[in-house]
């Protein structure tokens, strides 16, 4: 049978399957109408390679509340009362080392010492210091594990930034919840298993589609970014004059050329090219059905804060993480920009406070009131930290502060971590770290180790060489797991 015959032969096969009502069209109308129908009763919905975690996991989901810009750990968690004491001396050469600095500062004459203007209480149980910047978080200490020891090798935003999401500052390596989501599969046939959130009008230090990309993992790994405003997903929604059911005979004739295409090509791709069509009809019900909060109560709302209401903002975005991880999502993602204080740091991170204190906090009240928090690993922090000393001049009531990778803070709840528990020490001046560093690459490692995954073992194949998110570095931080 020569190349034509076949293919004829296969739009006979493919032409009685569509007749029969088997084609893909009929079937995610199918999935639509009853969820169940068509897949297996077992709670793995869509297995990832690993079949099954490679042991027990703490955490069955991740909430990453990026703060995107690097947030100054004196004005927040890591108090320093000798830099108030030493306010305007220098920076001595004994605590710098001779480490490198930003061409931001670089060439100033002077780096003087920078005291916070804000004050800062110890709170709970565990009497963690918290700055007044921060008062919703500070009811919720106890429930935190804040990790004081973190650095990294980027000094600049892209770098650190991609460094934090992919495991390298160069582009081209998956996120961490495209790993996942390659590792472990879905709990939800009609929701992606990694979705992004963007909180709309912060400004600040440009955020890139790649943070969230699947690189050379299959395409169906991808984080889907969820947006404010009538259309969620873009090209989700049937245009003006064209029905559902043309959608899906669409789809039905599409998904006949893909098959074809894959018989003669053998590209994976294709088979991936499928699937998500299929995920993407299906999610014309499911998306609006989550990003519809009208059943939320009042109560709910007022906890979130006053933007909780307003889509797209910080605080609706952590309320509809909330959603999204109560029907299964794996992985959500929410970035928040605009935490890169080089100047006019006073204003610049009261406002940042201001705008995400209160959702953050709520979060993990409501998780934890709805007996989620147990399983669900929130994360909160960003790509560095910022500098002892002043950016620019120092004066009684403004300064700023450049980056600094040595150390910096990042807090944790739920999903298996300690509660109560602050971890790792900085110097007095809090410019290095004095006790239990993490890296990066540990971070990544630990998270990956409370979804039940050796992140040793979950590899990729590329070019190869055989990639991971960790490269070929990462300890788990044992002391921080409950």
């Amino acid at each position: 049978m020569n190349h034509l015959d076949k293919i004829s032969d296969h739009f006979n096969r493919r032409e009685f399957l569509r007749k029969s009502g088997m084609g893909l069209g009929a079937f995610a109308l199918g999935a639509m109408l009853n969820p169940t129908s068509g897949f297996s009763a077992s709670p793995q919905v869509s297995g990832g390679v690993l079949g099954a975690p490679h042991f027990a996991p703490k955490a069955k989901r991740v909430i990453y509340l990026f703060q995107s810009g690097g947030p100054s750990q004196f004005e927040t968690f890591d108090h320093k009362p000798l830099l108030e004491k030493m306010n305007g001396e220098e920076l001595p050469d004994s605590v710098r080392k001779g480490q490198r600095l930003t061409g931001m500062s670089a060439g100033q004459s002077s780096l003087p010492l920078a005291g916070s203007q804000f004050t800062f209480s110890q709170y709970g149980n565990s009497g963690a210091p918290v700055s007044e910047l921060m008062p919703y978080t500070a009811e919720v200490v106890d429930d935190l594990c804040f990790i004081r020891s973190l650095h990294t090798e980027a000094i600049n935003h892209d770098p650190a930034i991609t460094f934090f999401q992919t495991g390298s500052q160069q582009a081209g390596r998956p996120s961490i919840g495209s790993w996942l989501s390659y590792g472990l599969g879905s709990d939800n046939e009609n929701l992606p298993a990694f979705i992004v959130l963007v909180s709309k009008n912060a400004g600040g230090q440009p955020l890139y589609a790649r943070l969230w990309g699947n690189a050379f993992l299959p395409s169906t790994h991808q984080g889907v970014q969820f947006r404010s405003g009538k259309d969620p997903v873009l090209f989700l929604n049937d245009p003006n004059g064209f029905h559902h059911q043309d959608r899906a005979q669409m789809l039905d004739y599409l998904h006949q050329l893909n098959e074809l295409q894959y018989e003669a090509y053998g590209d994976p791709e294709i088979l991936n090219r499928i699937a998500q069509y299929e995920m993407a009809f299906r999610m014309q019900t499911s998306v609006p059905e989550v990003t519809d909060m009208r059943d939320e109560p009042d109560w709910v709302f007022d906890m979130y804060g006053p933007d909780a209401r307003d889509p797209g903002t910080y605080a609706a975005n952590c309320l509809l993480a909330r959603r999204l991880i109560e029907r299964d999502v794996k992985f959500v993602q929410l970035y928040h920009q605009g935490w890169d204080q080089h100047g006019n740091l006073p204003g610049g991170i009261k406002h940042q406070c201001k705008n995400t204190d209160q959702a953050s906090a709520a979060l993990v009240k409501d998780l934890k009131q709805r007996g989620l928090l147990e399983d669900t690993l929130v994360v909160w922090g960003g790509e560095f930290g910022r500098t002892n000393y002043s950016q620019g001049k120092l004066t009684k009531d403004n300064y700023g502060r450049d980056h600094h990778p040595r150390c910096f803070t990042v807090w944790m709840a739920g999903g298996g971590v300690k509660s109560g528990f602050s971890y790792g020490e900085t110097d007095e001046f809090g410019y290095n770290i004095v006790k239990d560093p993490v890296h990066v690459h540990d971070f990544q490692a630990t998270l990956l180790h409370l979804m039940g995954i050796d992140h040793e073992r979950l590899t990729f194949k590329h070019q190869g060489r055989r990639f991971r998110l960790t490269d070929v570095h990462g300890h788990i931080v044992k002391d921080i797991l409950a």
